[in-house]
C-alpha cells in the first residue's frame, strides 16, 4: 500500500515543477514584449542620428573666365612738381587746389622789376656793340682798322646778344606756368611770399588717364598681353567696378623677384577714380561661356581635387579635374555631370558612404529616404533647378 502512495506523490511533484516552468516562461515572454519594442525604437533613433546634416549645391553651367588678380595703387600717367626757376616775391597766385589747368597756363606772377632791369642793361650793351661793329665793317674796307679788330667786335657782339637772351629768359621765369595739363593737387605758396629758386610751389597730376602696375609671376608671361580687358574694384568706391585694358608689359623678367611688370590703364576722366586709390585688379585672359561649375566650398582640402557627391542618401568621394576659377566658382572638367549634388557644408564629419541629411533645402528632405517615389521626385526637381 505504501508503494502506490510514493508514485502518486512523485507525479504530483513533477506536475508542479512543469507548471512552475510554464508560468515562468509565460511571464518572461510577457516581460520581453515591451523590452523588444524599446530596443527597436532605440535602433531607429540611432539610425536617424547617424544621418549627418549637410548643405549641398547643384553642379550647373555658367560662364567662367580665366584671370589673374592682384592689388595695386592707382597712379597718374603724368605728374609734375612745379618749381620756381627764379627768385622773387609772389605778386599774384592765379590758381587754387582742385582747379584744372592747361599746359602753359600762368600759375604765379613773381616780382619782375630786377629781371626787367637786367634785360634793359644787356639790351643797351647789345645796341652799342651792333653800332660799333657796323662802323668797323665800313672802316675795314678803307683799311683804317685791322681785320682782327673787326673779328673781336663780332665776338663781343655775339656774347652780349647771348646775355640779352639770357636776361629775357630770366624775365619770363617771373611768370610760372604749368608744364603739363592736369589738376592742381597741392599748393605751397601764398601771395606775398618770397620764393627761392628751385622751390616746389605746386604739384599737378594728370588724372585723365590712370595706371596700375602689377608685379606678375613669370609663369603668367605667356598668358598676358597688351589689350586684354581689366576690371578694377576700388576700396574707396564699394559696389562699383571699373573697366580698363592692359596698356603695356615689361619685356624682361626681374631676376631678383621672378616677376615682370604689367601696367593697366583706366580712363580717369570718365570715372570717379582718383590717383592714390587702392584697388583690386583682375585681368581676364580667357573665357568659357558654358562651363560646368560648383562652388569652391565644395572642394576637399586633403590633397587631390575631390568633392563629396550625394546620391541615394549617401555621399561618395569623387575625384575631379579642375578648370578655370572665378570668384566663388570653380570649373569642373571631369568627374561630375550637370545636376549632381555636391556637399558644401558639413564635409568634416563625412566619409565615403556616410548617410546624410540635406538641410540647405527649405523642404529639408532626408537623403536617406531617397529610395521612395516622393524623394526621387524631389531629387529630380532639385536637379532640374
Amino acid at each position: 500500500m505504501s508503494h502506490p502512495t510514493f508514485l502518486s506523490g512523485r507525479r504530483s511533484g513533477i506536475c508542479a515543477a512543469a507548471l512552475l516552468i510554464s508560468t515562468s516562461l509565460l511571464l518572461g515572454g510577457c516581460a520581453a514584449g515591451p523590452n523588444s519594442e524599446a530596443k527597436a525604437a532605440e535602433s531607429k533613433d540611432e539610425k536617424k542620428v547617424d544621418a549627418v546634416p549637410v548643405e549641398v549645391a547643384v553642379a550647373s553651367h555658367r560662364a567662367v573666365a580665366a584671370s589673374y588678380t592682384g592689388t595695386a595703387a592707382l597712379e597718374p600717367r603724368a605728374e609734375s612738381q612745379v618749381v620756381a626757376k627764379t627768385s622773387g616775391v609772389a605778386l599774384a597766385v592765379l590758381v587754387e587746389e582742385g582747379q584744372r589747368v592747361s599746359a602753359g597756363q600762368p600759375l604765379v606772377r613773381l616780382d619782375p622789376d630786377r629781371a626787367r632791369l637786367a634785360v634793359a642793361q644787356s639790351e643797351a650793351q647789345m645796341r652799342k656793340l651792333e653800332n660799333d661793329y657796323q662802323r668797323a665793317q665800313k672802316l675795314v674796307v678803307q683799311q683804317l682798322v685791322s681785320a682782327a679788330s673787326v673779328d673781336q667786335l663780332r665776338y663781343d657782339l655775339e656774347n652780349v646778344r647771348a646775355q640779352y637772351r639770357l636776361a629775357t629768359l630770366e624775365l619770363s621765369y617771373t611768370t610760372v606756368v604749368a608744364p603739363i595739363s592736369g589738376v592742381i593737387a597741392s599748393r605751397s605758396i601764398k601771395t606775398g611770399n618770397f620764393v627761392q629758386i628751385n622751390t616746389p610751389i605746386f604739384r599737378i597730376v594728370d588724372n585723365s588717364r590712370l595706371e596700375a602696375t602689377l608685379n606678375v609671376p613669370e609663369r603668367e608671361l605667356a598668358t598676358l598681353r597688351a589689350g586684354q580687358p581689366v576690371t578694377l574694384a576700388a576700396d574707396a568706391l564699394p559696389g562699383q567696378s571699373f573697366t580698363g585694358t592692359v596698356d603695356r608689359i615689361a619685356p624682361v623678367v626681374d631676376s631678383g623677384s621672378g616677376t615682370f611688370r604689367v601696367v593697366s590703364a583706366f580712363d580717369g576722366a570718365a570715372h570717379a577714380l582718383q590717383p592714390g586709390m587702392f584697388g583690386r585688379i583682375r585681368i581676364d585672359y580667357d573665357q568659357r561661356a558654358d562651363a560646368l561649375v560648383v562652388p569652391r566650398l565644395a572642394l576637399l582640402d586633403d590633397g587631390e581635387p575631390a568633392v563629396f557627391r550625394v546620391r541615394a542618401g549617401k555621399v561618395a568621394r569623387v575625384a575631379v579635374k579642375l578648370g578655370y576659377a572665378e570668384g566663388p566658382w570653380v570649373e569642373i572638367r571631369e568627374g561630375l555631370a550637370a545636376g549632381d549634388q555636391v556637399v558644401t557644408a558639413g564635409k568634416v564629419a563625412l566619409r565615403d558612404g556616410t548617410t546624410v541629411q540635406v538641410i540647405a533645402d527649405p523642404k529639408a528632405k532626408t537623403v536617406a529616404a531617397a529610395g521612395t517615389p516622393a524623394a526621387k521626385q524631389a531629387d529630380k526637381a532639385g536637379s532640374t533647378q
